[in-house]
């Protein structure tokens, strides 16, 4: 249950804290007071839509917290949780479950099983047929809920051996393309005959060889140069000196030394020359290796990042190319599993698409009746049962709520009632079947009362009092005959203050509460207008 709520910023709310109780809770005030700003501001918390209109003007922001009391939810610490939003003007979402920070979708999530909105938010449960068929099955009562219990068991298994059968490529054609396109990896890698540092060697001769060239050249040049030109000037300097060598001996130690270089430049150049050999490059080689390294890049880009993950890579497919080739009898053995679970499965299956068959006449007629009270007695609510192909978590049918609100219509989805006031009624006539059933916590009511008075508006307040024994229901309402029936009675009032509207609330006394359904029982407060009140209110609590 919702033990308090708090509200800022949004309309005419500035910041007012609420303190909710169990039971009935009955929202009363004069029209625009913000009496709907609060259950938006209950939608909104609950991860309903949002418009930035509703920030007030000049306020950058809007904000929204629930106190909740949850015993049994795993997210309760000490059996609290609370939940916030936060919204700017960007349209940026701050939302949190106790402190944590969650999505809108999470948050969505987390209210959609707490609390069920009725009136202009389509949020509710009921609204989604998912929840349909678990609201039937609850109201067949345990016959249901062991018979499905066992189809889940067999249904879980079901979808387990399936997923072996798909693993295992038990359908023939999956297999055999598999296994061509295992077969094909397989001797791509193969027929590569791959060696261990092959890259590694192969790119270091081509780093080799494309540098042979260019020291081709080089050497090539000094060879030229030393054979040539410096050569033949050291010889010619040669002889120059050696016809001035007696003439001092200082001439005659430089000839040596000249000579000496002579001598040495020679070697040099056969070195040089005997370099240019080892230099020498194959074209064809280079070829060749340029050809085996994009052979092994391409299998390297297919199947791993070196040689040594290849072969590895080779291996795993050998393995399972001879996994799948032996797969025929496990395959076989897998498939009579299924068909033996599929048999008891569709005979579980007959049985409970005939109780849901069976039991949503139940529930149509009560509901029918229920419709009727609320003055909606051309209106015909129907649990369809839905029969299915392929088996699910709810056997091999659905449940689907539909309704035809007047004679003559086609039967539409709950969702498509157009009608606030028509789709709170619908709800409530469900509701009040299903209470002992429903899980939801906290409902909500908005537009309740749209179009209804006297013995249909009482019908509505004795079913919103039954429903508040086992949910805590909060309700917007303008007719005292559902307002005398609130255990608890809030008053939603404009507070004008330095020329500013603020919506206040306040918890009424009983004393207060008389006055209250006085006042919108006649419009005003008279003596006669109290004595009636009074009446409502001995009435709803005997």
């Amino acid at each position: 249950m919702i033990t308090t709520l708090h509200i800022k910023i949004i309309g005419i709310i500035d910041d007012i804290v609420i303190d909710l109780n169990k039971g009935l809770n009955v929202l009363t005030g004069e029209t625009g007071a913000g009496k709907t700003l609060i259950v938006d501001s209950l939608g909104i918390i609950a991860g309903g839509r949002f418009s930035k209109d509703m920030i007030r003007r000049g306020q950058s922001m809007s904000f929204v917290e629930l106190a909740l009391y949850l015993p049994e939810n795993p997210n309760a610490i000490d059996g609290n949780v609370v939940v916030s939003r936060e919204i700017n003007t960007s349209g940026k979402n701050l939302c949190k479950i106790n402190g944590r920070l969650v999505t809108v979708n999470e948050l969505k999530n987390f209210m959609k099983n707490i609390i069920d909105i009725h009136g202009q938010y389509d949020n509710q449960t009921l609204m989604d047929t998912e929840f349909h068929t678990r609201y039937l099955d609850k109201f067949v009562g345990e016959k249901m809920s062991s018979i499905h219990d066992r189809y889940i068991e067999l249904y879980n298994e079901y979808v387990e051996l399936n997923k072996k059968i798909k693993n295992n490529y038990g359908d023939e054609i999956e297999k055999q393309r598999k296994l061509d396109l295992l077969e094909y990896q397989y001797k791509e890698i193969k027929s590569a005959n791959l060696k261990q540092g092959e890259d590694e060697q192969l790119e270091e001769k081509r780093k080799i060889i494309m540098s042979s060239e260019k020291v081709a050249e080089s050497l090539n040049n000094v060879s030229n140069n030393l054979e040539g030109t410096i050569i033949d000037v050291i010889n010619d300097s040669i002889r120059a000196l050696e016809k001035i060598e007696d003439v001092n001996n200082k001439y005659s130690e430089k000839l040596v030394e000249l000579k000496n270089i002579y001598y040495e430049v020679q070697e040099v150049a056969r070195d040089i020359s005997s370099m240019k050999e080892d230099a020498y490059f194959d074209e064809e080689e280079r070829n060749e290796i340029e050809e085996r390294l994009d052979e092994i890049y391409s299998l390297k880009r297919k199947y791993g990042n070196t040689i040594e993950e290849i072969v590895e890579y080779k291996e795993k497919l050998e393995a399972e190319i001879d996994r799948i080739e032996n797969l025929d009898e496990e395959n076989r053995k897998t498939k009579e599993k299924i068909e033996k679970i599929t048999l008891e499965m569709k005979k579980l299956c007959e049985e409970i698409t005939e109780l849901r068959k069976s039991h949503s006449i139940v529930l149509n007629e009560k509901i029918n009746q229920e419709l009727a009270q609320l003055e909606m007695k051309n209106a015909r609510f129907n649990a369809k049962v839905i029969e299915d192909k392929e088996f699910s978590d709810k056997g091999n049918s659905h449940v689907e709520f539909v309704i035809t609100t007047n004679l003559g219509e086609e039967e539409k989805k709950l969702s498509k009632i157009a009608s606030g006031g028509e789709m709170s009624r619908i709800m409530l006539a469900i509701k009040t079947v299903l209470s002992d059933i429903d899980e939801v916590p906290v409902l909500i009511f908005d537009e309740i009362d749209t179009g209804i008075s006297g013995k249909a508006a009482n019908s509505v307040g004795n079913k919103l009092k039954k429903i508040a024994e086992k949910h805590q229901v909060i309700i917007v309402t303008h007719l005292a005959t559902i307002a005398a029936q609130g255990d608890y009675n809030y008053y939603i009032y404009k507070d004008i203050q330095d020329n500013k509207t603020n919506t206040k609330v306040k918890l009424m006394s009983e004393d207060e509460t008389i006055r209250e359904i006085a006042r919108i029982a006649s419009g005003e407060i008279t003596d006669i207008s109290l004595s009636h009140a009074k009446e409502l209110r001995n009435k709803s609590f005997r």
